[in-house]
This record gives C-alpha cells, structure tokens and sequence, in this order.
C-alpha cells in the first residue's frame, strides 16, 4: 500500500496502508478467539505491553478527550497492535526473510522514484530547486521516502553478510549498494545518522575481522568518489557539514528543532510524571517556545503549491513522550524498545554460537542482523523524528519483525512457513512462545 501515491497537500490522517494494518490486527484476534489459546509469553506480553502503562497517564491528562483518544489509537496501532499482530503472523524465518525482501523491494521502488525526481528537478523544494528525492510521498511528507529506503538498505545489509546462500548475498550487496543514492538525495540527516550507525553495528556483529575489510573498502571507495573523482554534489556536502552546526551558524530548520526541544523539555518540568497529555504539544508550545521558532516549515514541489506547515511536534521522539506522557511514559515506552534490543542481541550471540542449521543453512544469524539492524536504526532516529506521516505504520512492521526475533522461540526452529499444510494444526509454540 505504501507503494501507491499519497494524495497531493493531504493532510494526514489514516491511510491504505493503516486500514490494512487493520484488518491484520483484526484476522489475528479472530485466529486467536477461534484457536482458544493463550497468545505470548508472559515475556512478549509485559514488553509489548509496557508502552500502555504511559499512553493511561497521556490520555487521562489529554487538553480534549477527542485528542486524548486520536493519540491512544496511534499510539496502540504503532507500537502495540501492529507489533504483536507481525509477532503472532511470522511462522518462521522464511516468513521473516520475505519481509526482509518486502521492505528491500519497497525501498527499491521509492528510491527510484527519488532518483527521477532529482534528475528531472520534479522533487520537493530544497535550496529554491524542487530536486529533494521524497518518492511517492510528496512533500509534506519529506522523510517517508528516506524511512522507508532506510529500512530497505539495513534489510539488505543484513542479509548480505549473513552465512546464507551466495545468491542472497549477492543479491542483497547489489540492492544496499542501489539503495545508498536515494538516501543521499533525501537530504535526510537523522536518516544518515541512523543507517550509517545501524550498519556499522550489522558489520560488526557480523565478526571482527570481517569488518575491519569491510570498513576498509568503504573507506577506500568514499576516498576515490569523493576525493578523486568529486562525486558528491555541493549541496550534499553542504548538507552533511550542516550536521555538526549546532551554535556555530545553523540554519532556520536547525534552530526550530533545538526551539522545540527546549520547549518540550519545559512541558515536562511542569509535569514530569505524567505530562501534559496527548496530542497537547500544539498547545502548549507557543507558551514556552523562544522567539527563536518561527511560524511554521515551508514546502513545496513534487505536485504540491507553497504552503507553511505548522510546527506540530520536537521531531523528537523522546522528547514529545517526555513532554506528553511524563517519565512513566517515556521510562515505559523507551523501557519496551530496549528489551527488544536487548532481547534480539542475546539471540543473536546464541544463534552464531549454535552454528550452521541443517534446514536452510544460516542458523537465522541472517534474520537476526536484519533484526538488530532495525531496531538501532529506529532507536537512533527517533533522536531526530517522531511518528507521522503515511509510512508510519512500517515502524510498527519493524518492531514487529524485531519481537519475533528476539522473543519467539520460533527464532530457532528449524521450520517454516510452507512446511505447514492449510488448516492443519501448528506446533507447539508456533505463532509465539
């Protein structure tokens, strides 16, 4: 669904793909009433239940209980429903793997559209030039494009280097290499930051001395581009060295971003347990916001006219739970992520020690890189961004993807998807622990 294009100056609000997201969750309650059996582990159950704790205390301290209710059901499909639906949905790594290969694809795709619209100048505004790739999600939606080959590029890094098949390997080099030019002409920092730290750490857990050749050849192929043959627009380079101006000259996107920092984190000094509610950000921005903010970010191009948007959030995923949900919020939430994390990187370790599966080959070290790649990703760019926008629902896919990973046993079974007839009865502990 996030293939298709987004409405030219929509406004938001629920999409394709969020009423597909849907009818997922609502096929895995029906399996589960149907079945009569208990669905997660008490484990998967309290991590992916944590986030509730807060969103109880953001709803009961909500400015109107419309908006108290909108920022529930968001919040719920994004980082409960839809997780545990994936959780529940993935039979094995084969199931695990055509995800993989879904995001890779659908990064593909968009990337491509990207590159078009830089080449032929039909992007979104950027420097007075409508040449910024953001895909089939015009510009008010500047980062679902970079999300979206983001996840496609970790995805591919992680299958390139686990022991699988050559043919996957190379097949996934090729695709992370393809993915590399759209997500430099997003002109996206935060999604920079994030995917070149979350495929540092693939590299890594992949073995020592195979990174240290990896890092190498990027070095040395960044050298030659760069150095030697001056690939690498003006714009780009402007773009990176940005990255680091924080008081030193930074320009009006950077200084609206600091702006709301400052003011979310004045919210949550006024109510540090709980916060101000939410979706209440809008409200009480402007009273603590420096003169500094300005009105709002202007867009334009890639079929939209100019218009100003309003600042609505930090663009900081942290901050805005800290500044709505208070400390049981963000505690709660960020507690949920990092069980995953940790949880995925302990079966990760387990799976490289327990060697070469029989069945297909990895032993999963594949599915667990693409695993651990993700979360990191997303960890690292909600530093950067918040929720919103259409491809939104794919963080739900991911953290999805990640619990299966790090809390199903299922991760180290050596069956899959097709090796269970239609309508026959699944194994013990086949759709979760």
């Amino acid at each position: 669904m996030l293939a298709l294009p987004v409405a030219p100056g929509g406004e938001g609000g629920a999409n394709a793909a969020d009423a597909v997201s849907g009818l997922l969750v609502l096929w895995c309650g029906i399996r589960l009433v149907r079945d009569r059996r208990r669905p997660l582990s008490r484990t998967a159950a309290v991590v992916l239940g944590l986030p509730v704790v807060g969103l109880a205390a953001g709803v009961a301290g909500a400015v109107t209980p419309e908006a108290g209710l909108t920022g529930l059901t968001r919040y719920l499909q994004i980082f409960v429903l839809v997780p545990a639906a994936v959780l529940l949905s993935v039979r094995g790594r084969a199931d695990f793997r055509l995800l993989a290969w879904s995001f890779v694809g659908l990064g593909l795709w968009q990337g491509a559209v990207g590159v078009h619209q830089y080449v032929t100048g039909t992007g979104a505004s950027y420097v007075g030039e409508d040449i910024r790739a953001v895909g089939t999600f015009g510009a008010t939606d500047v980062m679902g494009m970079a999300t979206v080959v983001s996840f496609g590029l970790v995805s591919a890094v992680g299958l390139a280097l686990g022991p699988c098949t050559v043919r996957q390997r190379t097949a996934a080099a090729l695709c992370a290499v393809a993915l590399v030019a759209p997500l430099a002409l997003s002109f996206s920092r935060g999604a920079w930051i994030a995917t070149a730290l979350a495929c540092g750490l693939q590299v890594v857990l992949a073995g020592l001395r195979r990174a240290v050749g990896i890092f190498a050849a990027v070095a040395a192929v960044g050298v030659i581009l760069v150095g030697g043959l001056g690939i690498g627009s003006a714009l780009l380079q402007e773009r990176m060295s940005s990255i680091t101006q924080v008081t030193d000259a930074p320009d009006q996107s950077v200084n609206d971003r600091y702006t709301m920092w400052a003011a979310a984190v004045d919210m949550w000094r006024e109510r540090p347990l709980t916060g101000v509610g939410l979706k209440s950000f809008p409200e009480y921005r402007d009273g603590r916001a420096s003169l500094a903010l300005s009105s709002g970010s202007e867009t334009a191009g890639a079929g939209v006219a100019y218009r100003r948007q309003p600042l609505l959030s930090p663009h900081n995923m942290y901050l805005l739970v800290l500044s709505e949900q208070g400390l049981i919020g963000l505690l709660a939430l960020a507690g949920s992520w990092l069980a995953l994390l940790v949880c995925a990187l302990r079966r990760l370790a387990r799976a490289r020690h327990t060697g070469v599966a029989p069945s297909n080959g990895s032993g999963g070290v594949d599915c667990g890189l693409v695993a651990c790649g993700l979360i990191v990703w997303q960890l690292v760019d909600f530093a950067y961004a918040d929720i919103g926008g259409p491809s939104t629902v794919l963080t739900g896919v991911v953290l999805g993807l990640v619990a299966w990973w790090a809390l199903a046993d299922t991760a180290f079974s050596s069956r899959t998807s097709h090796q269970v007839p239609a309508g026959a009865a699944e194994p013990e502990g086949a759709t979760a622990s």
